[in-house]
């Protein structure tokens, strides 16, 4: 019979990231993107759209601007692509399989936890509107630091707030820039990729998607467990 697993600690804090990860926003965000160039007579293509995931917004403004040659200045698109996603995920947030269900778990288990996006406040208002008031300890959005991801100010900020040690935090990502301002802040990083690709690096855990991950398995990566089941690529 084998011994019984020593219990883990849990997770000073889980710090998750928003567009892409809780949520799956990505076609939203492309959409909304395809539409503005075109009323400007501009194009803009799928792939264009994923180049900028994970950016912050006046970056992929700046991007979009440059790439499709519309005569907007990059706040003008941030503010007409935060428009369009407002009304699009107000009340309706298209939460990635099992990931609503593993924050719940996190908050019932009495983890602090954080959203760390680089979407700005009235797009994670619009967002909050759809879980209990209070599931997250603290919310920090583009528009509250002077550096996005991937430098690590998010995620040292999410800590800071929440008064935990970032090296004990578990940082939930989607995308690169993400991953690589978690890891800058010293998290230990659990990368969910979408609809782009995080490559594997030594530290960096990876998954496919929330199935089978539970508050126990974010204690062992806190610890120090790596798990990576996707593909070397």
């Amino acid at each position: 019979m084998s011994p019984a697993r020593p219990p883990v600690s849990p997770p000073a804090a889980v710090l998750w990231d928003m567009d892409g990860t809780l949520v799956d926003t990505e076609p939203y965000w492309i959409a909304a993107e395809t539409d503005l160039v075109a009323e400007h007579g501009g194009t803009w293509t799928h792939e264009d759209g994923l180049a900028l995931v994970g950016n912050p917004l006046l970056v992929s403004g700046e991007i979009l601007v440059r790439r499709s040659g519309i005569d907007l200045t990059p706040q003008q698109v941030v503010d007409a692509l935060l428009e369009r996603m407002v009304v699009r995920v107000r009340g309706d947030a298209p939460f990635r399989p099992g990931a609503r269900e593993l924050l719940m778990a996190c908050v019932d288990a009495g983890i602090p936890t954080a959203l760390v996006t680089m979407s700005w406040t009235s797009l994670s208002d619009a967002f909050l509107e759809s879980l209990p008031p209070g599931t997250f300890g603290t919310v920090v959005t583009g528009d509250q630091v002077e550096h996005g991801k991937p430098h690590p100010e998010p995620y040292l900020t999410a800590a800071a707030r929440l008064g935990v040690d970032p090296a004990r935090c578990v940082a939930i990502e989607d995308s690169l820039p993400g991953v690589a301002s978690a890891e800058a802040a010293g998290c230990r990083v659990l990368a969910m990729p979408l609809h782009v690709t995080v490559p594997p690096k030594a530290g960096r855990s990876r998954l496919a998607g929330f199935e089978g991950l539970d508050v126990a398995m974010l204690g062992r990566l806190a610890a120090g467990s790596v798990v990576d089941l996707l593909p070397a690529r």
